[in-house]
């Protein structure tokens, strides 16, 4: 029984792959063998995901700086950081996601795009429960920017409370 079913399942997916299709086909005039071309259908409904390789117009995330040391701070503490910039680009910036380097980083990121020459802001927290000592955590960002990301990057030295292991 299990050979027949294999033999029907092998069976079927030969007729599936040698199955014929309806081609795109033109022929000349010369009577010799042409090549069968098939076009993909148009859908009006595809919209690009990526801007075209030709389009060199980006937005640029432009940070006064891309790294925040919150200093030395003690276990347990939870501070938070808002990082500023600007579109210095010449279209619109289009932030699809931020994501911290762990569950301890948990960055806030606009939702709206922001335009060419205008402002924006992204916050990030950090949890230091259950760390020790110099701490170094990024933020990724996924943005329509030519580089598709941008890194944000925090760092802390943290204390454990007196009398901890």
């Amino acid at each position: 029984m299990k050979k027949r079913i294999n033999l029907i399942a092998v069976v079927a997916l030969l007729a599936l792959t040698t199955a014929c299709k309806k081609d795109n086909t033109t022929e000349n005039n010369s009577g010799a063998d042409t090549i069968a071309v098939q076009q993909p259908e148009a859908n009006i409904n595809d919209v690009p995901l990526v801007q075209a390789a030709t389009d060199t117009k980006y937005p640029v995330m432009s940070f006064d700086h891309e790294v925040h040391d919150f200093g030395t701070i003690q276990q347990g503490d939870k501070p938070s950081y808002v990082f500023e910039f600007k579109n210095t680009g010449e279209t619109d910036l289009v932030i699809t996601s931020a994501k911290g380097s762990c569950g301890c980083t948990v960055p806030e990121y606009p939702k709206t795009p922001i335009k060419a020459g205008e402002s924006g802001n992204i916050k990030v927290s950090f949890d230091s429960t259950g760390k020790t000592g110099q701490t170094t955590k990024t933020v990724s960002i996924m943005c329509n920017n030519k580089e598709g990301t941008k890194i944000l990057t925090i760092k802390a030295n943290i204390e454990a409370p007196k009398g901890a292991k």
